[in-house]
């Protein structure tokens, strides 16, 4: 089953769910492990310890300058020779040989279409209006996340809420007073690079592929791309990402002040409310000393509410993660001291959507989200 629309993939949990090993691959990368903070937490942590970085060199002023200038180069021909890479690629090189794709018809029942999507393992779909024949947009774990709060907000319409339509999703918008569904696509064929631009401008972090039919001009959803199934595309076949080596600390893409967070005792209702406020896709988990223990995603509330429980939202976020399906495999850390290349790698053998950053006591610094890396990537 291809999970190209899959907004939550293997991580490596700081809980008590089992860990797996990373896929390896055959192409050539730089080769850097994985490896626990410590023996009690199985949080993965970014390693760039084998490479020196200029800020930890022992050498002099002067050659230190020159080893920066030289870095400095280097990154930037490198995010050069990355841009060409996506001008010259579409994006219907992206798709592997075989996927199997799951749309969704707006007349569908919000409730049934919940239970299609956690069937086939995906947290999102392209919706299809069957009177227009058109592309209708693409439902993803936000649009639940907003049926929640509206029927919250309006407990004496509880009782409608079984016969919820996805063509009503847009009414609930509406009363909410949040985005509608979003609709940006783009042809398969065009540049890998356009729909990389496009995708940035969307807040669904991913973009439905469209073609039209030569015969009948009708459209035709042929796949959906997301920001990590791109990124590892370049993390395989480009291998100038080898050429990022400065460290984060110098690259100013992460989010490091203002960050929400909960603890484990928070309500699950709260942390909702949390994710629409910021419109963030993940809500970190801390203890009482600021340290990352755990994070509580968008797509966490669609097991939730599985058995069509929307009114039991006042259980702890500890007590939702005990309910967490068992193949989600944690967190991703890392530090300001990481770079892009080790970065990239792990995208390259490892399925994750964003990265912690976390200091040597695994306190909270920061987060580096796909979109933060691509942005770069494409705009530095």
């Amino acid at each position: 089953m291809d999970h190209e629309m899959a907004e939550a993939g293997p991580l490596q949990s700081s809980s008590s769910q089992p860990s797996s090993t990373p896929q390896q691959s055959t192409s050539p990368s730089l080769q850097q492990d994985l490896h626990p903070t410590d023996s009690n937490n199985n949080n993965n942590t970014i390693d760039s310890s084998n490479a020196a970085s200029p800020s930890t060199s022992s050498t002099t002023p002067n050659t230190l300058s020159s080893t920066d200038a030289l870095i400095d180069a280097e990154q930037r021909k490198g995010l050069k020779a990355i841009q060409n890479f996506l001008k010259s690629k579409t994006s219907y090189d992206v798709l592997p040989v075989s996927f199997r794709l799951v749309v969704l018809d707006t007349s569908l029942l919000v409730k049934k279409s919940l239970t299609i999507l956690l069937q086939n393992g995906i947290v999102s779909a392209p919706l299809w209006n069957s009177k227009t024949s058109r592309f209708a947009g693409l439902l993803t774990a936000t649009d639940y996340i907003n049926v929640i709060q509206y029927y919250f907000q309006n407990p004496d319409k509880m009782d409608k809420i079984e016969d919820l339509t996805l063509n009503g999703l847009r009414d609930v918008e509406k009363a909410l007073g949040t985005e509608p569904i979003e609709t940006i696509s783009i042809y398969p064929f065009k540049s890998l690079y356009e729909a990389c631009i496009k995708m940035t401008q969307s807040k669904a972090r991913r973009i439905p592929l469209i073609d039209v039919d030569e015969e009948t001009g009708r459209e035709v959803v042929v796949s959906v791309l997301t920001q990590y199934r791109i990124l590892k595309f370049v993390a395989l076949n480009c291998k100038e990402t080898r050429m990022l080596m400065k460290p984060l600390k110098y690259l100013n893409i992460a989010t490091t002040g203002d960050i929400e967070r909960a603890v484990m005792t928070t309500p699950v209702i709260q942390v909702i409310h949390l994710l629409v406020k910021r419109g963030v896709s993940s809500i970190p988990i801390v203890d009482e000393n600021d340290k990352l223990v755990n994070i509580y995603e968008a797509v966490d509330v669609l097991s939730l509410i599985k058995g069509g429980i929307y009114t039991d939202l006042s259980l702890s976020v500890g007590e939702a993660l005990m309910r967490r399906p068992e193949d989600f495999e944690g967190v991703y850390t890392c530090t300001f001291e990481d770079r892009l290349d080790t970065i990239m790698d792990t995208v390259r053998r490892s399925r994750l959507h964003r990265l912690f950053v976390v200091d040597d006591h695994g306190r909270l610094q920061g987060v580096v989200t796909l979109n933060d890396i691509l942005k770069y990537l494409l705009y530095a």
